[in-house]
């Protein structure tokens, strides 16, 4: 929220401007910490009712958090203080609910806050994972450095997460164009064809009457169809939302036949990625595998991790504990641990096996698409044809007779 100001300084000169802040509390109290007097403070301007209704929808994104840690590293390396790096990235913000964030994350820390416990009081936008990061780097002393590491591995997730969410907008698309196609089908060809062979009473081929039959069953029952399929979103989002749900939902992930490779890798490379990271940061082993645990993304992994602590903490070694799961840990990368945890250079090879594993997703992603495109044009073009057949075929029965 932006303030208009009036104040009197310590040499008693008058003074006006704009201010920024989250509330009027935060602003005076920002002008008193500047040793100035407040004669005047009002709101610069109502915002307009359906701003504030459309603000209520509106959430930070993943692309809005790895800009912001860039920014963030940035400026502290430049030696800009916190307080002003955080001002000056809310000015630059173009989401009104993260830059009311950031600026209640600044006035926090101009009074006297870790900038660590000021990102824990959004966990929504920030992870355990990015506040310990930032807490290691706040005891270590080494915060600039932290924060750029934190940056470039924001990055690199973000670069994962790009190439997956790459990877299935042509399949949506696909599959978008299949719905308008049936649905111009079922709603306006289909019903006119219906009324023209009727009237020429013959026979119908048994392609055109199956369609015609799908066609009166979605007209008469289609929007109770619509609305249990919707019902059941809302109860399948819910229960996944579950424990039950979540353990249900990872093991089925990991049984797909096509799929589960795919994503083996994706757990693989970003439970590696994070967990240098964490050591990198100074954060203990045993710390830095339960952080990890919970942001590798199915709960089967979760467990295997947590349960691994345990036995970590006990002295066992890390590559030890995960060969007891060969399915989920393959002999590469439990092999790879051991190595590291002989040589003691842990964080290296951890980010070679996260580069690797990158690299593979990269190249299965590539491979997917370069079999996928080609099998749903086919699948549609079978599908159109199927359509055309049911139209075409009465017609040029009414034509040869």
């Amino acid at each position: 929220m932006k303030f208009n100001y009036q104040a009197r300084d310590e040499k008693g000169e008058t003074q006006s401007g704009v201010i920024d802040a989250s509330s009027r509390e935060a602003a005076l109290q920002l002008l008193g910490r500047r040793s100035m007097y407040v004669t005047l403070l009002e709101e610069a301007g109502e915002a307009p009712w359906y701003s504030k209704r459309i603000a209520l929808f509106e959430h930070v994104s993943f692309k809005e958090v790895v800009t912001f840690s860039r920014q963030i590293a940035i400026m502290f390396k430049s030696q800009v203080s916190l307080v002003e790096s955080l001002h000056v990235i809310s000015q630059q913000s173009a989401n009104p609910a993260f830059k009311e964030k950031i600026l209640k994350m600044s006035e926090m820390v101009e009074g006297g806050a870790a900038f660590s416990k000021v990102l824990s009081e959004y966990p929504q936008v920030f992870s355990s994972f990015y506040v310990n990061m930032v807490k290691s780097g706040e005891v270590s002393g080494k915060l600039a450095e932290v924060l750029d590491k934190l940056a470039d591995h924001m990055e690199r997730e973000y670069g994962l997460v790009s190439k997956i969410k790459g990877a299935l907008v042509y399949p949506i698309f696909v599959v978008v164009l299949a719905i308008g196609v049936l649905f111009l089908m079922v709603f306006f060809v289909v019903p006119k064809l219906t009324d023209v062979l009727k009237e020429s009473g013959q026979e119908l081929p048994a392609i055109t009457r199956g369609v015609i039959a799908f066609t009166a069953f979605l007209q008469s029952w289609g929007w109770l169809l619509l609305l249990f399929m919707i019902a059941l979103g809302i109860v399948w989002v819910r229960w996944a939302r579950t424990q039950e749900g979540k353990a249900a939902i990872g093991k089925l992930l990991l049984r797909i036949p096509l799929i589960s490779p795919f994503l083996k890798m994706v757990y693989l490379s970003r439970f590696a990625e994070n967990l240098a990271s964490l050591i990198a940061g100074g954060i203990p082993i045993i710390q830095s595998l339960e952080i990890s645990a919970s942001i590798v993304g199915n709960s089967v992994y979760e467990r295997i991790i947590d349960e691994s602590r345990e036995a970590i903490s006990h002295g066992t070694q890390i590559s030890g504990t995960f060969q007891r799961y060969p399915k989920e840990f393959p002999p590469l990368f439990t092999q790879m641990l051991d190595v590291g945890e002989r040589a003691g250079n842990m964080e290296e090879t951890l980010l070679a096996v996260a580069r690797f594993y990158q690299q593979e997703v990269d190249r299965t992603v590539d491979s997917l698409l370069s079999i996928l495109e080609p099998a749903l044009l086919i699948v549609l073009g079978l599908g159109v044809g199927f359509l055309m057949a049911a139209v075409v075929l009465p017609l040029y029965q009414i034509g040869t007779t």
